[in-house]
């Protein structure tokens, strides 16, 4: 701990030396990002794919390379606007007094970042967090391995370590770092990590932004095009093996579309991912023997497996991608996230049931909704909560920069992506230069507020009323 406390006493030294970086710095670090991934996709690529058995490279791309690059172009074309002053209104009563909102670096941002999407969920933050002007320190999960070791050799690379500070390790490590004292922290995982991570940061107060999960429904509405629904949840499930925060985690259906829903489902999973070089492995044995737990609980407690690919290689994949029918109501993967390619499908009579069936869960990291009826829409985005939507379709709502991306209560605390992202990295300071009426000084301030109190104060509380 105290190896970390100077380190970090050193990052924040060179920060009071720079409190506040010009457009220009900020935007030249935020560049830096930027080359240090074009330069490196290919190795990158390689490293991701070493550690996941099977990650193919166009995967890779589009949801980690290609979301930075949004990121920092987005960033690019804003930020100069996020950095100027808001004017704000000031009561009559305070004359010609003028009072703004100024948005100050924060100092040094941890960032605890996830196994999953270990390139984007380090690296978008912390665009976000020097676009703020801050200094960043990040702490990689130690279950992509070889992802982490070589993405902090990068960093190190194209920043100096009071800039960008990389530090890999265990869970012992993970522990540590979120208690210093660092000016914000930021955590994507598990909840129950994000618990610990949050009581750690409280003893020093440390302001948290916490981006977890949970069970991200798909509600297929009477009113939907089932052929449809199924390609965008068949995508959303398997992009990543379902080893993403917001995957579909289950599917709410009434029981008249039920049949056709997996016929569909299965051609679309077939179409999209049946050559096996596609189909990305799990991180590791741990995340196998999850997912073959929670398929062998649903079976013992009657449900029916349904594959989603046909295997002309057998062999060729460590697990196949399988929806799950008849579950019993105690079944694990009805309660646990399920974080993989299995699809619980549950059968409900009406938009109000599927309400009801989302409602008695914790608030979903993301919901998705498909159909055409705009009643059940509004119906369904008024009385449930969930951290954002995307409606006839999977995953896009958190691809664009100008939505803020975060959950709600047991999905997370806080947002960030675009301006979401600059602000949470943001201390908006209030500001507010006091003048008199007219540039006369005898109503200025507080100066008929002031005791000793006489009639001139009864008149101006009669005034403010």
């Amino acid at each position: 701990m105290n190896r970390f406390t100077l380190q970090l006493d050193e990052i924040k030294a060179a920060f009071a030396t720079e409190p506040n970086p010009t457009l220009e710095v900020r935007l030249e670090r935020i560049g830096r990002i930027e080359k240090m991934i074009e330069a490196n996709e290919e190795k990158i690529c390689k490293v991701l794919m070493a550690d996941f058995g099977v990650r193919n490279p166009i995967e890779t791309r589009l949801a980690e390379f290609q979301m930075i690059y949004q990121a920092c172009k987005y960033t690019r074309k804003h930020l100069k606007e996020w950095m100027q002053v808001t004017q704000v209104e000031t009561p009559i009563s305070m004359g010609s007094s003028n009072a703004w909102i100024q948005s100050q670096a924060l100092g040094v941002v941890g960032i605890m970042s996830p196994w999953n999407y270990p390139v984007q969920l380090a690296l978008l933050p912390a665009i976000a967090a020097f676009a703020a002007g801050n200094r960043v320190w990040l702490k990689p999960s130690e279950r992509c391995s070889r992802t982490s070791g070589f993405l902090a050799n990068l960093i190190q690379e194209y920043f100096h370590p009071t800039e960008f500070c990389v530090t890999t390790g265990d869970a012992e490590v993970a522990q540590q770092f979120s208690a210093l004292p660092f000016d914000h922290l930021l955590f994507t995982g598990a909840e129950s990590i994000g618990k610990k991570v949050m009581r750690a940061a409280s003893e020093h107060l440390t302001p948290i932004t916490l981006e977890l999960g949970g069970k991200s429904p798909a509600i297929i509405d009477s009113s939907a095009n089932v052929k449809e629904a199924a390609g965008s949840i068949a995508y959303g499930k398997l992009l990543n093996s379902g080893q993403t925060c917001i995957a579909p985690d289950y599917v709410l259906i009434e029981q008249g579309q039920l049949d056709s829903f997996i016929t569909e489902l299965q051609t679309a999973a077939q179409v999209q991912f049946s050559n096996p070089e596609e189909l990305t492995g799990p991180i590791d044995d741990v995340q196998l023997q999850y997912w073959q737990h929670l398929v062998a609980d649903a079976l013992d407690r009657g449900a029916k497996a349904i594959p989603l690919l046909s295997n002309p290689s057998a062999g060729a994949r460590r697990f196949e991608p399988i929806a799950l029918t008849n579950l019993s109501t105690d079944a694990r993967v009805l309660h646990e996230e399920v974080f993989g390619p299995i699809l619980p499908i549950v059968t409900i009579a009406n938009t109000d049931a599927a309400i009801q069936f989302v409602n008695n869960k914790p608030n979903p990291l993301a919901l998705y909704w498909f159909g055409k009826d705009k009643k059940n829409l509004q119906k369904v985005l008024q009385e449930t909560r969930s951290g954002g939507v995307t409606i006839n379709e999977t995953l896009l709502h958190a691809t664009v920069e100008s939505l803020p991306f975060g959950g709600t209560g047991s999905s997370g605390i806080g947002a960030y992506h675009g301006k979401a992202g600059f602000d949470i990295f943001s201390h908006r300071k209030s500001v507010i230069q006091v003048r008199g009426f007219l540039g006369f000084n005898l109503w200025k301030g507080s100066r008929l507020a002031r005791p000793p109190y006489g009639k001139g104060v009864e008149r101006l509380l009669r005034f403010l009323k």
